[in-house]
């Protein structure tokens, strides 16, 4: 037989108990309370506890509970169930290594796969698991398979770097001898070429299925050539026949008609022969041309504009004739400047929102 049940703590009355029970959203928790309540009221041990769903002993062992950690020690808690493979430490090293992705030499693989994972983890931690259960982990390390977005090989991010934290500096340098208190507008520029070899874009389908998307495998093609002032969502644009300097002349006469009347423009470009560096540019007087870093076309927000058109326009579709593409251009760049705040959200760039 057991000893007497005896709550020996005086925290609370029954009344206060039954207070916290309605207060509580945790079932098991609110019988234990009740259950106590009882008790404290002067109830057997048998009463208490038939009325309140559990076995003597159970009732014996909650009052135990209660007399060493009061309330709280009445919660429901969960199973710390079996120990994890890794540790803390040991899934951030995981989640970093993943990120980092492999040495083709060291690793002999290119990219990482759960396979590859799996083989590593015991190499390293001495964890044999199944190539699911690495799965599992990296969806709870918030790591997702994504296409990568591509970078040339002699980009420099510290240049990048450089441009960005010094935006404002290298356009007034490039803005000199502009009339003082001119409203200056930041442009960007750059071309891209539509054809009929054209792009495949995500589609929503089945999970497992592989959709046909059709895809022409002719070369007639023309180039687009485009820019944008975020601040003000409007745009301008050409389309012709090839990427020279004439080409961009034609562009640039065409931004210049599109600059605020009294404003000037402030165009930020690549480094391409036919852009900042051509002696046969001419260059409207209301615009100075900004050359970003080489090899760096992820700071140029023309490069996103490229990609939402090829998605939701030029893409999909077989042209016959040259006059086919130039119409699809056309269609696709009506369709980008008559939604201005879809400029606004593509080309937007904290680093470029400065006062000159």
């Amino acid at each position: 037989m057991g000893a007497a049940l005896a709550i020996t703590r005086a925290d609370h009355t029954a009344a206060e108990l039954r207070a916290l029970a309605a207060k509580s959203d945790d079932g098991p928790q609110v019988r234990r309370l009740l259950a106590l309540a009882l008790v404290l009221e002067g109830r057997s041990r048998t009463e208490a506890a038939e009325e309140s769903g559990m076995e003597r002993q159970t009732l014996r062992d909650w009052v135990q509970r209660y007399n060493d950690e009061g309330v709280d020690g009445l919660k429901s808690r969960s199973s710390p169930g079996r120990t994890p493979f890794l540790t803390v430490e040991q899934k951030a090293e995981l989640k970093e290594l993943v990120i980092q992705g492999p040495d083709p030499e060291v690793h002999q693989v290119v990219r990482w796969r759960c396979e590859d994972l799996r083989a590593e983890v015991a190499r390293r931690f001495s964890v044999e698991v199944h190539e699911s259960t690495v799965g599992k982990w990296l969806h709870q390390l918030e790591l997702t398979p994504l296409k990568p977005r591509p970078f040339h090989p002699k980009r420099d991010p510290e240049a990048q770097d450089v441009f960005k934290k010094g935006f404002s500096d290298l356009a007034k340098e490039a803005l000199l001898g502009t009339t003082s208190g001119t409203p200056i507008e930041i442009w960007f520029q750059d071309e891209a070429r539509v054809g009929q070899k054209g792009t495949l874009t995500y589609v929503w389908a089945p999970v497992g299925a592989r959709p046909p998307m059709v895809r022409d495998s002719r070369r007639e093609s023309v180039y687009l050539f485009g820019a944008i002032c975020p601040d003000r969502a409007v745009g301008a644009a050409v389309i012709m026949p090839a990427v020279n300097t004439e080409a961009m002349n034609a562009h640039l006469q065409e931004i210049s008609t599109q600059v605020a009347p009294g404003a000037h423009a402030l165009l930020v470009c690549d480094r391409a022969g036919w852009h900042a560096t051509s002696k046969g540019l001419r260059v409207p007087a209301n615009i100075s041309l900004l050359p970003q870093p080489a090899y760096a076309p992820e700071l140029n927000p023309m490069e996103n504009v490229w990609d939402y058109l090829r998605s939701n326009k030029l893409c999909s579709l077989v042209w016959n004739s040259y006059e086919a593409i130039v119409q699809a251009c056309k269609q696709a760049w009506d369709f980008l400047v008559n939604d201005p705040e879809r400029i606004r959200s593509i080309g937007t760039r904290e680093w470029a929102c400065v006062n000159l």
